[in-house]
């Protein structure tokens, strides 16, 4: 066995070579291929041996005998960094080839932008000279794209003209996509995409993250630009992009009823598109386009569309009334080849013919930023999502491929969907159909309506289906932050009882309506993340709701829920997102082809626009027809703040759907209409709990006009306290600014404030008050005084009542409440005071703290 020791010679110092390190003595020892060989196998099974690994290796490969442990160890260490660097150089060469491809795309975007600056000055300078010589002449060139020619299958009835149609289609759309033929403006929320480059370079993955986001401004329709860099090839992005319905989740559907190949190596198709209404007050769209497939000269692959006019209805002629005809303007991808991946543009230009829309829902149909979120940013998410996990890269949960939750998301996504809109070839009918009804209720009797691939989940025994929904403006909630809370306070909307209900039908041999248990809910609410995309601007989780039935046969049976869910639209600076929340109930294994009956919550953004006394809408206000909406019926005028000029609007659509038999149609109706009607409810006060202009969620909510701040309330309590009982509720150094409010919240007793009513309720609680009655902040706006009390108490609270109205003040002895769960609480010690308003000549409310208090 050869062991050669040379001297140490300056210029091998750098040389990195793994087969020579460093002896004490200053001398390189230099191993042979064998040695290396053996070494080299041993790492392939262990890059990183333990000390009695390598020492059993040095005994069972004779050729490494005369070699000390520590060189071994020595060796494996370098071998492990050249490892590291290797792989750190691979990517950096291809995050190179990536920004690179990125750095060309922002030059040619700067001199597009260029080229636009220079077109404005010269349109600016023209209307300057002609306002200057003939005032009453009016220039229309900057309309020059909303003039676009309007084609028919009249004039396309040969290849010929299809081929005509399309070379126009596509001059248009690359003047779009790369030109100047719309006023392109930066994407609002947009801008960190770009000017915090590097930045997300570091933090994100890579180049991939970033991209060019655009809307239009003075031109016809809407229309939306992104330009980004995506880790595929360009034949595979035009399949995915083509294929709508997989990626734009308001497709409902996609037909190419006729293919042409064309000329130049292309194909023509002429397709008919479904586009579901994202609320119940409008209705959904269609389309009928021509689309263009072909290679440019550079390599490039173009895919574009257009609308065809005068071609009728959709092949189902009697679903026609509920659909209106949309138009596409010029508009598809243009994909570029580049080292790394391709280079894809993305152009969608629509008329949405707002019109057919009720007026406060207009600017939803007129408004760009909708478009882009929608449509334009979301299939440029999506091609970089299958890019991201085609690399290998996603590790999910409980062990599912990535296609199969992408098929949960779109199934989630398209039930709900179908629910909201209701179309009747899908077999929907609506029970109230005379509008009064402010819960709209349909039914479908489609027994394969679920669509489950396993005869197993065949639900046979069922009716059909039952769909309960309506539409509410809300005001001044954000509905990022709505849907955050209505995903994380399951409890705070839901009954746990119907939820069940409809659980149990999902589950072989279980009962049915009536007969369904009381159940409570026990408040653990356990989230298990399946995905998430890779911006995180969606998820998909399992919920598990643990319950329990009062029934005293069912007392040892799991009674809990799962739900399969997913929340999208939670980023906050998201101009123009929809928020979504959407469920389904589940089985507990979760098979792949479990059977889903989508429910849940949408929330649309609408422009702000300036406050007026005559179109302000308060959050009270359910808005259930279009005709209720255009008569202004049950519209309660809000008061007009002077300082605020602008008011952040949406409408949050509901639909929740139930499963029934035959004969209980008509009792599911009532319970459904009742329940959602309940979630109406429940989320106007979880809206005005945390409205800008209200109380913070954590705070509790603002109950009426009249009521005060949680700041100003929380003063109130403690200096009525320090005036009644000259004694401080606080410690003396927590009494000053916004800390007050903190220290109470935080305080050890249980502090409640009761209304001054003929039937008091709590208004205000801190967090021990809501541990100690297990409720929260919206519920408890449903517990009256006497409810809390076991009979002892209330003899003394009565007892004491009128030393308390007479004196400010009353100590009640030790006792036992009860919770809203029925458990039993001892205090030792109950205090109760008024509080008294800033005047100190009004009684604001009745407050309590009960001392010392535990369960039993």
């Amino acid at each position: 066995m050869a062991m050669e020791v040379a001297p140490l010679h300056r210029e091998s110092s750098s040389s990195g070579n793994i087969n020579k390190h460093l002896t004490d003595d200053g001398k390189y020892v230099r191993y042979t291929a064998e040695q290396v060989e053996a070494l080299e196998r041993v790492y392939a099974e262990c890059p990183k041996p333990s000390s009695l690994r390598r020492q059993q290796l040095i005994r069972e490969c004779p050729i490494l005998a005369n070699i000390e442990p520590k060189q071994i160890k020595v060796w494996f260490q370098n071998r492990r960094c050249r490892e590291k660097q290797r792989k750190e150089s691979s990517r950096l060469q291809t995050v190179n080839r990536k920004l690179t491809a990125m750095n060309k795309l922002l030059m040619e975007e700067n001199d597009r932008l260029q080229k636009q600056v220079s077109q404005l000055v010269c349109e600016n300078g023209f209307m300057r000279q002609q306002l200057q010589t003939a005032p009453t002449v009016t220039d229309a060139s900057c309309d020059s794209v909303v003039a676009t020619p309007q084609h028919s299958l009249r004039d396309a009835n040969n290849p010929s003209g299809l081929l005509s149609i399309a070379e126009e289609t596509l001059s248009e759309f690359l003047a779009k996509a790369t030109g100047t033929a719309v006023e392109w403006v930066q994407m609002p929320g947009m801008k960190v995409f770009i000017f915090f480059f590097f930045f997300l370079f570091y933090i994100c993955p890579g180049p991939d993250s970033i991209g060019i986001f655009s809307i239009s401004q003075r031109c016809g329709g809407v229309a939306a630009r992104a330009c980004g860099l995506v880790s595929l090839e360009p034949k595979k992005i035009a399949e995915i992009l083509k294929d709508r319905p997989s990626w734009f989740r308001d497709c409902r559907n996609l037909e190419v009823f006729t293919m042409f190949p064309a000329g130049n190596g292309g194909t023509i198709e002429l397709v008919y598109s479904q586009i579901y209404a994202p609320t119940t007050l409008a209705p959904a769209r269609d389309m009928w386009t021509l689309r263009y497939t072909t290679s440019l000269e550079n390599g490039s692959l173009v895919v574009c569309e257009r609308s065809l006019s005068g071609y009728g209805a959709g092949p189902d002629a009697a679903a026609a009334a509920q659909f209106v005809r949309a138009e596409m303007l010029p508009s598809g991808y243009l994909i570029r080849p580049c080292e790394g991946g391709s280079i894809i543009h993305i152009v969608d230009h629509l008329n949405l013919q707002a019109w057919s829309v009720p007026e406060v829902l207009r600017p939803l149909y007129e408004s760009s930023k909708a478009v882009a979120q929608k449509m334009t940013i979301a299939a440029l998410r999506y091609v970089r999502q299958v890019a991201h996990e085609t690399s290998g890269e996603v590790v999910y949960g409980l062990g599912r491929q990535p296609a199969v939750l992408r098929t949960f998301n779109q199934r989630l996504s398209r039930g709900f969907n179908d629910a909201i809109n209701g179309f009747n070839d899908d077999g929907w009918s609506l029970m109230n159909a005379d509008g009064a009804e402010d819960v709209i209720i349909a039914v479908n009797s489609t027994k394969n309506l679920i669509g489950a691939n396993n005869s197993a989940h065949s639900f046979s025994f069922l009716g059909g289906i039952l769909c309960a929904k309506a539409s509410m403006l809300l005001q001044d909630v954000h509905p990022a932050v709505l849907v955050c809370f209505l995903r994380e306070h399951h409890a705070e909307w839901a009954d746990f009882s119907v939820d069940a209900y409809s659980a149990a039908l999902w589950k072989a041999g279980s009962y049915a309506y009536p007969g369904m248990r009381p159940m409570r809910f026990t408040g653990s609410q356990i989230t298990m993340p399946l995905g998430h995309t890779i911006e995180q601007e969606e998820l998909l989780e399992v919920i598990r709701l643990e319950g329990h039935s009062f029934a005293q046969e069912d007392a040892f049976v799991s009674q809990d829920i799962h739900l399969l869910q997913i929340c999208s639209g939670i980023d906050e600076n998201a101009v123009g997102a929809c928020s979504e929340l959407v469920f389904a109930p589940i089985d507990e294994m979760f098979p792949d082809d479990a059977p889903l009956l989508p429910s849940g919550f949408r929330i649309i953004p609408l422009e702000s626009k300036a406050k007026d006394t005559q179109e302000v809408l308060t959050t009270n206000c359910t808005l259930d027809l279009t005709s209720s909406l255009e008569a202004g019926l049950a519209i309660n005028h809000a008061a007009v703040d002077g300082s605020s000029s602008h008011s952040l609007r949406s409408v949050l659509t509901i639909a929740f759907q139930f499963p029934f038999e035959s004969n209980l149609q008509d009792n599911v109706a009532t319970m459904a209409r009742q329940y959602v009607r309940s979630v109406i409810s429940s989320v106007q006060r979880v809206a005005m709990a945390i409205s800008p202009s209200g109380l913070s969620p954590v705070l509790g909510p603002k109950l009426s006009a009249g009521s005060p701040e949680a700041l100003t309330l929380a003063h109130w309590i403690c200096q009525s306290h320090s005036y009644h009982l000259g004694a401080e509720l606080l410690r003396s150094d927590s009494v000053g600014g916004d800390s007050v409010l903190k220290h109470l919240w935080h305080h050890p007793d249980a502090i409640l404030c009761c209304s001054l009513k003929s039937l008091p309720v709590f208004i205000f609680a801190n967090q021990a008050g809501l541990d100690m009655l297990e409720t929260t902040l919206v519920a408890l706006q449903d517990i009256t005084l006497d409810k809390i009390f076991n009979e002892s108490g209330r003899k003394a609270l009565y007892t004491e009542f009128a030393k308390l109205m007479q004196q400010g003040f009353a100590c009640l002895p030790a006792g036992i409440c009860m919770s809203t769960m029925g458990r039993n609480v001892s205090y030792e010690q109950a205090v109760a005071w008024k509080v008294l308003s800033a005047e100190e000549n009004a009684v604001h409310c009745i407050a309590f703290s009960f001392v010392n208090w535990s369960f039993l």
